[in-house]
């Protein structure tokens, strides 16, 4: 191998040997007057893994670490370590320590790790080197972890009782009992700079994985990860995240994951693993096992990413591929036939401009009722017209009568009734999949739990949603209208990408500097936002094509409309409408 790093360790250890990915070279800190010599240096060599560089004696003279942490002890100059940073700030140098400390306390709690107390490392494997290692005791009654600091002081101690995790209390200093220095072995940070390390919840926790020869520190529980600032691990390349396997454990471990980045990995517990498992409790179960399943696990551990796997972005595509090549798709459809030529149905945000007055919402609901009928989950965001109006011009559609000859419960004939009351029975199914939504205080989170529960209830892969209309959705205040409906508008992309949901949107025109609207339609009609013409799939305009002042009858009003930008589909005019009087519909004309 001739990466850096190798070429450093062949460097200063002349005598190494290389066998099997690792070099072998008789240790040079075994040989120091307080050490006990013939130990053997483990250099664990291969690029592709995130150890690689990682050092360690076999006869654990002195904590491993990565190629740094090999220059301080061998007093190389640390320019001539791979990856030395000289701008670098560690945390803990700029701490005022006291000068009392817990160091020759810890050399009597040390003596008494004897008997049960040291039988409860043995259970999971623990050698008596480990324990002296991290300088682990015991005080008669609890178990005694010291929490050495960066300067190698000890000035606090956590005491656990062994079968009691819950009972314990901290001895010494206060002040090193306190949030910001709850971290056990925290010289392995800086001995893993640039290298890997892992992260465990529980102290007792750590010692089975440092058995195994793998670096890593703890915190005392799960909740602590909270107080844990991502810039004490700054310099640590990949940090492996392994937590008991509990709801309250896994979710601290996620939040954390987010606050940190890209280089926490999480450790996941198998799914035949048992609730509330711990990594002690899996070195006492598995015996000769549990190094086989740690390096298991570590394979799978994926990093906490903002992106999806390979794989699960590829699945994800198939599904979406499959979903849009079936029936639900391609019956997301207006029930105007030049309307889905155009825009090849009703698929992502569909923004349609109209003067006022000019059936914009009588156009809307219909597409909505219609959609409703064949089956589709609709959800209409009303701030226009209130949802009895909405349900009253449906029921005049479907039944074919007058809204007037509805209301006043007048005499109807056999026909008119029977009529009538089908339009009824209609109406009450029809709204298992039409929803009429008034909340003036919606909210992009609200409208997500919305399209989620009428997919649910409807079991449905689509949801159509309807909002009358964009300029009146809630926002904070009236002067923020602009920024607001942008506002809207991204949020709306984002639940179109994320659930797949199709939008018709209504939408305001400009007047123009006398006070009138466009007779050409283009996408500069559009009042009050410029991203419409970023966000709209389809952005269309619905053109009136009679004069609200003359004296004609409402039979003859035709409407017209325009397709003016399209993501897919060719600008133009789409068909002609001619309204439906009385019965609040429109119909589509060549």
């Amino acid at each position: 191998m001739t990466d850096p790093v190798s070429e450093f360790y062949r460097r200063h250890l002349p005598e190494a040997q290389q066998r099997n990915g690792t070099l072998h070279a008789p240790c040079p800190f075994c040989s120091r007057p307080d050490k006990q010599p013939g130990g053997i240096l483990a250099v664990h060599l291969n690029p592709d893994s995130f150890f690689h560089g990682y050092f360690r004696c076999l006869n654990h003279c002195t904590p491993g670490g990565f190629p740094l942490h090999f220059a301080r002890l061998s007093a190389i100059g640390l320019a001539e370590a791979p990856g030395f940073d000289p701008d670098r700030d560690y945390f803990g140098r700029e701490t005022d320590y006291p000068v009392t400390n817990l160091n020759q306390e810890l050399v009597g709690f040390a003596d008494k790790l004897t008997g049960d107390a040291l039988d409860f490392f043995q259970r999971a494997s623990v050698a008596p080197e480990i324990l002296a290692e991290l300088r682990v005791g015991y005080n008669g009654r609890y178990l005694v972890y010291p929490y050495i600091q960066a300067n190698g002081n000890c000035y606090a101690a956590r005491c656990v009782h062994p079968e009691r995790p819950g009972d314990f209390f901290w001895h010494g200093d206060e002040r090193f009992a306190a949030e910001p220095f709850r971290l056990f072995n925290v010289p392995e940070i800086e001995h893993c700079e640039n290298g890997a390390l892992f992260l465990v919840e529980g102290e007792h926790n750590l010692l089975p994985l440092k058995q195994l020869g793998l670096p890593g520190i703890a915190v005392p529980a799960a909740s602590d990860l909270e107080h844990l600032d991502p810039q004490r691990l700054c310099w640590i390349r990949t940090i492996f995240l392994w937590v008991n396997h509990t709801a309250e454990s896994e979710a601290m471990a996620r939040s954390f994951a987010t606050r940190t980045g890209y280089k926490v990995r999480i450790v996941r517990w198998p799914e035949q693993a048992v609730r509330n498992s711990s990594i002690y409790q899996l070195a006492v179960v598995s015996g000769p096992q549990f190094q086989r399943q740690v390096f298991t696990l570590i394979k799978q551990a994926r990093s906490f990413s903002p992106f999806a796997t390979p794989a699960g972005e590829f699945q994800g595509f198939r599904e979406r591929l499959r979903q849009e090549s079936g029936d639900s798709y391609a019956n997301l459809t207006s029930g105007f036939a030049k309307m889905d030529q155009a825009l090849a149905g009703i698929h992502g945000i569909n923004i349609m401009g109209g003067t006022p007055k000019a059936g914009k919402s009588a156009f809307f609901i219909q597409i909505a009722s219609d959609m409703a009928l064949r089956k589709i989950p609709v959800l209409y965001y009303d701030f226009e017209n209130g949802r009895q109006k909405i349900y009253l011009r449906t029921l005049s559609r479907l039944s074919r009568l007058a809204i007037d000859r509805i209301k006043t419960g007048g005499v109807l004939t056999a026909d008119e009734q029977k009529r009538l009351t089908q339009a009824e029975h209609t109406l009450r199914a029809m709204l298992s999949w039409l929803r009429v939504i008034n909340d003036r205080r919606l909210s992009p989170e609200t409208m997500r739990r919305h399209i989620d529960f009428i997919r649910h209830e409807t079991n449905s892969d689509y949801t159509v949603v309807v909002i009358d209309s964009l300029h009146k959705l809630p926002f904070k205040d009236i002067s923020q209208q602009r920024s607001g409906i942008d506002g809207w508008l991204r949020q709306l992309e984002a639940i179109r990408d994320e659930l797949g949901a199709a939008f018709l949107v209504i939408s305001e025109l400009e007047r123009g500097a006398e006070g009138q609207f466009d007779h050409q339609p283009h996408l500069g009609s559009f009042k009050g936002s410029g991203d419409i013409g970023y966000s709209a799939d389809n952005a269309m305009v619905f053109l009136t094509l009679w004069d609200p002042f003359a004296d004609t009858t409402p039979a003859h009003r035709r409407n017209e409309l325009w397709l003016v930008a399209s993501r897919e589909q060719s600008p133009g005019r789409v068909a002609s409408y001619r309204l439906d009087y009385p019965y609040w519909g429109f119909a589509e004309e060549d």
